[in-house]
């Protein structure tokens, strides 16, 4: 049975700017420092912009208590500066990587939101404000584009 998505959550890794930590690095933190069954997130954005597949969608990921079930979690690495305060450090190859991805995951969920985990959580994660960049006005407006395009009927 297929997941329904209503929720696309947006995290960081918490970890210092520049600082190239992996996927499979959070994957340990997760299975061997939490005792979970695998990585929390669905997808993992390294610093080169490298997209990586953590969980497999067909699971409920580990990132917002309470709104697992119907989610899919993207995590960035980076998120704070060298004094632990929180920071976008996102760089262009993860903005890149992180738009496309977003623009790929609502376009295969199209009744999900974007959200940060901020908004669920007394957190700073993910460091940069979701809705400004992801929330339902930007949305709306592509897909608006994407029903405007001409179709191949000549």
């Amino acid at each position: 049975m297929e997941r329904k998505i209503d929720k696309i959550f947006i995290h960081c890794s918490a970890t210092k700017e520049g600082h190239n930590i992996t996927m499979e690095t959070i994957k340990s933190w997760h299975v061997k420092g939490n005792g979970w069954s695998d990585i929390g997130y669905h997808f993992v954005i390294e610093l080169d912009g490298t997209l990586k597949n953590g969980r497999p969608l067909h699971r409920s990921g580990a990132g917002v208590k309470g709104h697992n079930a119907h989610s899919i979690h993207v995590c960035y690495i980076g998120g704070i500066d060298n004094d632990k305060k929180a920071k976008d450090t996102r760089t262009a190859a993860q903005k890149d990587t992180m738009d496309k991805l977003v623009e790929s995951l609502l376009s295969d969920y199209p009744e999900a939101s974007v959200h940060g985990h901020n908004e669920f959580a007394s957190k700073a994660c993910p460091s940069f404000d979701v809705q400004k960049e992801y929330g339902t006005p930007k949305v709306k407006k592509a897909t608006a584009k994407k029903a405007k395009a001409p179709k191949n009927d000549e």
